[in-house]
């Protein structure tokens, strides 16, 4: 599961009760490593759909850019500036040694709840990938804000999501019970580290985006196939700002 360059056991315990800023900064060094970076295959597949449903396009935003692997894709798919905005100092260390060859890369430490206003109606595209868990759902209405206002008119925020697990099945028990611990962890440590698996539904994602200012349409990603009932393992979100 974890390559042997990646954290300790140990290392892991330490992240877990730190603050998410501060779990990401110790962490960051080796989180490539590690399955929580979000595997090429998904980077490819979510590039592959985008590129064949709009195309290319000009600037671009990565939300929550983590050691920068989604800013790869962005590199392709955009003409003009590519931003990784992350809040862990130690990851946007990483995605600047990562992305230091291209003169385009701009990095922005902050909060995506909270993005900066000279970001504000820069951006072609924004994406962002495995880090809707860190934000509470009571909170996606200022992230969701926030990326809408960074976008031109006609711009397009996409990330994927992945279907419902199947009640009672290993994964579904894995996740749930993940989920359990982090709420009683954050119940009886602080600081809080907020990483859920199971608090971003479509169907309230698609709400918030919404009332954000969204048109929303899905697209199903072919790379991962069908569930026995038809339905896509995966889909593209495609949030437009009208």
């Amino acid at each position: 599961m974890f390559s042997s360059h990646g954290p300790s056991v140990r290392e892991l315990a330490v992240q877990g009760l730190s603050s998410v800023e501060r779990g990401y900064d110790l962490l960051a060094p080796k989180f490539d490593h590690t399955p929580f970076r979000t595997p090429d295959r998904m980077l490819d597949a979510v590039e592959e759909t985008l590129a064949q449903s709009e195309g290319t396009f000009g600037a671009g935003l990565d939300v929550c850019c983590g050691t920068g692997a989604g800013m790869g894709m962005l590199r392709r798919l955009c003409r003009d500036r590519i931003t990784g905005v992350d809040l862990s100092a130690g990851m946007l260390a990483e995605a600047g040694r990562a992305h230091a060859d291209d003169d385009r890369v701009e990095l922005v430490r902050a909060d995506a709840r909270d993005l900066p206003p000279e970001l504000a109606g820069g951006y072609d595209l924004a994406v962002s990938f495995g880090a809707f868990g860190h934000f509470l759902p009571s909170e996606r209405p200022a992230l969701f804000s926030g990326v809408h206002a960074a976008l031109r008119d006609g711009g397009v925020f996409a990330f994927p999501i992945g279907a419902p697990l199947p009640p009672g099945s290993p994964v579904w028990w894995a996740v749930t019970g993940f989920d359990a611990a982090m709420r009683v962890r954050n119940a009886v440590w602080r600081p809080p580290f907020v990483m859920y698996y199971r608090t971003f539904p479509l169907g309230g994602v698609r709400r918030d985006l919404r009332s954000a200012g969204f048109t929303v349409e899905t697209v199903p990603i072919p790379h991962f196939g069908r569930r026995p009932d038809g339905t896509p393992r995966w889909r593209l979100v495609l949030a437009r700002r009208t």
